[in-house]
């Protein structure tokens, strides 16, 4: 922000001779903004709004000269004129307020249009900040799915203990840390989308395009994860108010759930990684366990008895394939994990 400001207050004054050309700087300061969600054409759309408005001010000023009801008038055309545009309200403020400055500010002494010249020296100048010095596209994706992993892993291990301590409590808990995943799950749709955006257009973003595409398709299994996760621990503090599981069950289900907390944690820490080599190995590792605790997955050789007690490991079946599928294996490969029921 303080390059794109100052750097478009030099071009304005050094190489086009304006003189205090404070509205490159201002157009550029206001284009580039606050906030990870910065994007090429959030930036645009303001650039365009602040061009447009010190045009417009120009403009109009031209043919009514200055004044207070000319203030008046430039402002009522100017969102008129925004509204009809573009509906944004970003794009219709800065068209607004930047015509109101032209028409109130004491006129140019380099001409009529100079400071449209120096509102557009100003955009430019931010666009191509974004373009050439974006962001970096995985941040706000990659922490919010991190995220998502380590409070999945969370709970998951909650089921593990309340399981082996026969505590439906802990089962309760661990199914409002679920529902807890919900905001990371909605942030990444709009993560993904910007990310994407900077990475197709920017040259320093480009090699992320794939990684950012790969984790993008797996949306859906993420999502189902998390929601099925939420049905297991439901039912798991129903099952434990009831006193359906068996302790030969409980002893075996405790460890296994511990298996796929660990794995849960493994794709946490695969998202963050920087490399390839490091994503693939912690994925490859969260396969392995997961795969392990999948071919586990009968209620019989489980020990589980019972209607209640059978149903929940039923329902572990789909979550741990989602899983799968979320650390890269392809569907068939990870129903093919599952054991046969007889």
């Amino acid at each position: 922000m303080t390059l794109g400001a100052i750097g478009a207050f030099w071009i304005a004054e050094s190489i086009w001779g304006h003189t205090r050309p404070i509205f490159a700087a201002t157009s550029a300061l206001i284009s580039l903004g606050f906030g990870a969600s910065t994007t090429v054409r959030k930036t645009a759309e303001v650039a365009l709004g602040c061009t447009l408005g010190v045009a417009l001010g120009d403009t109009l000023m031209h043919w009514f000269g200055q004044g207070i009801w000319q203030a008046a008038l430039v402002m009522s055309l100017s969102l008129v004129v925004a509204r009809y545009l573009d509906s944004g309200t970003i794009f219709s403020t800065q068209l607004g307020m930047q015509s109101a400055l032209v028409v109130l500010l004491p006129i140019s002494v380099d001409g009529p249009f100079a400071r449209s010249i120096d509102a557009l020296t100003g955009s430019l100048l931010a666009l191509l900040v974004i373009v050439f010095w974006p962001t970096d596209p995985r941040r706000t994706p990659v922490a919010a799915l991190s995220e998502l992993f380590k409070e999945l892993s969370e709970a998951i291990l909650e089921c593990s203990w309340a399981i082996r301590d026969d505590d439906r409590r802990s089962a309760f808990h661990a199914l409002i840390k679920a529902r807890g995943t919900q905001k990371h799950l909605d942030q990444l749709p709009g993560a993904f989308s910007v990310s994407k955006e900077i990475a197709t257009i920017s040259p320093a973003g480009r090699r992320h395009r794939h990684e950012l595409n790969r984790l993008s398709e797996r949306f859906n299994h993420y999502d189902w994860t998390a929601r099925n996760l939420r049905v297991f621990a439901r039912r798991l503090a129903s099952v434990l108010s009831n006193g359906a599981l068996t302790p030969q069950g409980a002893q075996a289900l405790a460890p296994l759930l511990r298996e796929v907390s660990e794995a849960a944690n493994s794709l946490s820490h695969s998202v963050r990684e920087q490399t390839v080599a490091g994503q693939r190995k912690y994925e490859k590792a969260a396969v392995l366990q997961l795969e392990n605790a999948a071919a586990q997955l009968d209620p019989q050789a489980l020990g589980v008895e019972g209607l209640q007690g059978e149903g929940l490991v039923l329902l572990l079946r789909p979550m741990i394939v989602d899983l799968l599928e979320a650390a890269g294996r392809n569907h068939d490969e990870a129903i093919e994990a599952l054991p046969k029921l007889s």
